[in-house]
């Protein structure tokens, strides 16, 4: 199979390339180092990409601007690959606030830009776009709570499993980052239901692992380690650091686009984290980190939370694995941390 990941010097993407090239597939990737620009030195992806071209014979990386939309599409064409991955974002909310221009022709426009490339290029290769729960905006705040010790938790039985594909993306506070990735995310859906391409959205909660080029602005649980160990002060916006993500692995990611591959449903859409059995408050997790680390973090805590923030989210993967049975999340959020916590003490 041949497949093209953009955005694949970045975490979903580094694990997309390391993970379809084990499988015995030729992949390509598509990254500029935007990451860099966005978020400075400690954004730099360049150390994954050396891994990547020591760690995978006969893999290309092609320093491309997805925004650069006669350069895609004379690319995609050439390729021609059965297998599209999206994962090239700018993935900031302060940053998209501050730069929204840039936030929506990446996001949004770039979007457009490899639809249409497969569209005319290869309309037969399956497209999958790495979305974000953030599509939902603040909507999940309106679950009923309850105040727990350590955690927000949900206060019906209903809404145990976490936040659905049901819940809706508009008439709520999204973030300029939020309503770019809507943007993306409805046109790949359309993509699929209009002209019958084989596209998949997966909505993404904390996605992590230990390529996770971490930085304040963007990969929390990657910048909770990393702020520990290099004795930075760590701020806690609001709800009592009691606010819960849901973490899932890179790998487990890059497993859900596998058995998508495999028998795609167009225009369709998933949740994609760490579910029920995957998940910390913001306090649960720094405990995790001075456990692990044996050092004690340096916290403020910031009466005032991040508008639009989640106070508790969890996704729900219950219609991804009715879907998909053969998929899974099978690295415990214990071990993500430990991996973590691993690759600083590596470097």
């Amino acid at each position: 199979m041949r497949v093209l990941v953009t955005g694949s010097s970045g975490l979903i993407g580094s694990e997309a390339v390391s993970f379809f090239h084990r499988k015995g597939d030729r992949v390509w990737g598509i990254d500029n180092n935007m990451r860099q620009d966005f978020f400075g030195p400690e954004g730099d992806t360049r150390p994954n990409l050396a891994r990547l071209q020591k760690e995978c014979p006969g893999y290309l990386s092609l320093d491309l601007d997805i925004r650069d939309r006669e350069s895609i599409f004379r690319t995609v064409k050439e390729i021609a690959p059965d297998l599209l991955i999206h994962c090239a974002a700018q993935p900031s909310h302060d940053l998209a606030a501050k730069r929204p221009f840039d936030d929506f022709d990446v996001n949004a426009t770039g979007t457009l830009n490899l639809l249409e490339a497969c569209r005319r290029g290869c309309p037969d290769a399956v497209f999958i776009l790495m979305s974000t729960n953030k599509v939902y905006g603040d909507a999940p705040n309106e679950l009923p709570l309850v105040e727990m010790e350590t955690r927000w938790e949900y206060a019906r039985a209903e809404d145990y499993q976490g936040v659905s594909e049901d819940c809706r993306i508009d008439r709520s506070l999204h973030s300029v980052f939020g309503a770019s990735k809507v943007a993306a995310d409805v046109l790949t859906q359309e993509y699929g239901r209009y002209y019958g391409m084989k596209t998949g959205i997966f909505r993404g909660g904390c996605l992590t692992g230990p390529r996770h080029a971490g930085v304040e602005l963007h990969g929390f649980l990657s910048y909770l380690f990393k702020a520990a160990a290099t004795g930075r002060r760590y701020s806690i916006f609001g709800y009592k650091g009691k606010q819960v993500r849901d973490q899932i692995h890179s790998y487990d990611v890059c497993r859900a686009f596998e058995e998508f591959a495999k028998a795609p449903r167009p225009g369709e859409v998933y949740n994609l984290g760490g579910g029920r059995e995957n998940n910390l408050s913001l306090i649960e997790s720094i405990a995790v980190v001075e456990r692990l680390l044996e050092k004690k973090m340096e916290v403020e805590y910031v009466d005032e939370a991040r508008r639009g923030d989640h106070i508790c989210y969890i996704s729900d993967l219950r219609k991804l694995r009715h879907d998909y049975p053969n998929w899974r999340v099978s690295i415990p959020v214990e071990e993500i941390c430990r991996q973590i916590a691993s690759s600083l003490e590596a470097r």
